[in-house]
């Protein structure tokens, strides 16, 4: 299992609720793009309108620039392939206005390409001061620890 493409601000950024796992419809040369792992997910987010879910400001630059159709966008939405249920669980948690829905991780599954998506609370800034204080004394642990 390749993993195409990360976004690690989200773990400083939120405080991660509930995961899903979620195919993402993607255009051929998109695929060959993603797969050579030049996918960005920094500053992406999901939302959900009508019965369907939607990845937004995910960049994927076009696999060969002189290739490449003329109108193709690098930010266009993306479509993701739910379950109904999750679908419906995804919009209720969507309408609580202290909850967002961000991708967490691109990998592959076989063949799928799939998107990890989370239910994530926004941290406040001295949250944020916590997180850094408990990875620095973790390091300072592990430092004394290794000599």
């Amino acid at each position: 299992m390749a993993n195409y493409a990360e976004n690690r601000k989200v773990y400083f950024n939120y405080e991660i609720l509930e995961k899903y796992e979620a195919g993402i419809e993607l255009l051929g040369s998109e695929v060959k793009s993603v797969r050579g792992g030049r996918m960005s997910l920094e500053g992406a987010f999901v939302i959900v309108r009508g019965r369907e879910c939607f990845l937004i400001n995910a960049q994927v630059p076009p696999y060969q620039l002189n290739n490449s159709p003329k109108d193709y966008d690098p930010l266009r939405n993306k479509k993701l392939l739910l379950t109904k249920k999750e679908i419906a669980t995804l919009a209720g948690s969507e309408k609580n206005k202290s909850l967002t829905i961000v991708p967490l991780s691109v990998y592959n599954k076989g063949r799928k390409i799939k998107v990890s998506i989370a239910l994530a609370k926004g941290k406040k800034k001295f949250d944020k001061r916590e997180s850094i204080k408990k990875r620095e004394t973790d390091r300072d642990i592990r430092r004394s620890l290794k000599n």
